[in-house]
């Protein structure tokens, strides 16, 4: 079984985040980028399946300008078979980025499609399930365990009061939650291997399916800074200084 694993180009998480003094975009100038790390978890997943026997080989996607090469060659570093840059300059959304990867899916045939929950940088968390609906092939979201067998998969997700688990019969969208594993670490000599390897470069355009944003990105700014504490000495005091702030009536 062929898995075909999505993959997102974004700020790496330990970087603080900075606004442009425009307030137009983050500023990523001289930033690391790194691949987002849901979709870090779904690359190690199928790794493991893999390494199990369940699949026989891994594709790993992504959707990007040229410099989203770098995650590709991170992706082949941990074990990736091949690798996809579907090249584009255009800014997309969730349902572009579904609507590229469902066009991709009738080249590639995948018996299953991992990908990140969500993505740290929009935090939208639907195009996992937009590829689904295109495709007309069962979901599982915020996977924290998979167990594929007999054609089928067994995906427990956490749900509010304890887990959920549920049965999907292949082909399938499983989308991973951080819960489900812990990445390998890459070392070096396989990060400069992996520099030398071949990158199977698409024109997005050329897939013939819309894919620009259909929203505008108005502004961004920082969150408003909280206001200082104050030490109060008492318990009265407390209760006068919260009935000041209006949190008390």
């Amino acid at each position: 079984m062929k898995a075909l694993i999505a993959i997102k180009r974004v700020l790496d998480y330990s970087i603080q985040v900075r606004v442009k003094p425009d307030q137009s975009d983050v500023d990523l100038a001289g930033s690391k980028m790194s691949i987002n790390p849901f979709d870090e978890v779904a690359i190690e997943e199928a790794l493991r399946l893999k390494e199990a026997g369940i699949v026989s080989e891994i594709v790993a996607v992504t959707i990007g300008p040229a410099a989203a090469q770098d995650i590709l060659r991170h992706a082949l570093a941990m074990g990736i078979d091949r690798v996809t840059l579907l090249e584009t300059d255009t800014p997309t959304d969730s349902l572009g980025v579904a609507r590229l990867l469902a066009a991709l899916v009738k080249d590639e045939q995948p018996g299953l499609i991992l990908l990140g929950k969500q993505a740290i940088d929009d935090d939208a968390a639907q195009a996992g399930a937009m590829l689904s609906a295109l495709l007309g092939w069962p979901q599982a979201t915020a996977a924290s365990k998979i167990v594929i067998a007999d054609g089928r998969a067994s995906v427990t997700r956490e749900i509010d009061g304890g887990t959920q688990t549920v049965q999907l019969t292949l082909p399938a969208v499983i989308t991973a939650d951080l819960r489900l594993n812990d990445p390998r670490f890459v070392k070096l000599p396989n990060l400069m291997m992996a520099k030398k390897k071949p990158i199977n470069t698409v024109a997005a355009d050329s897939l013939g399916v819309p894919f620009a944003a259909r929203q505008q990105q108005v502004r961004v700014s920082e969150p408003a800074q909280r206001p200082a504490g104050v030490i109060v000495n008492s318990v009265s005091e407390l209760v006068t200084a919260l009935k000041a702030k209006g949190a008390l009536q």
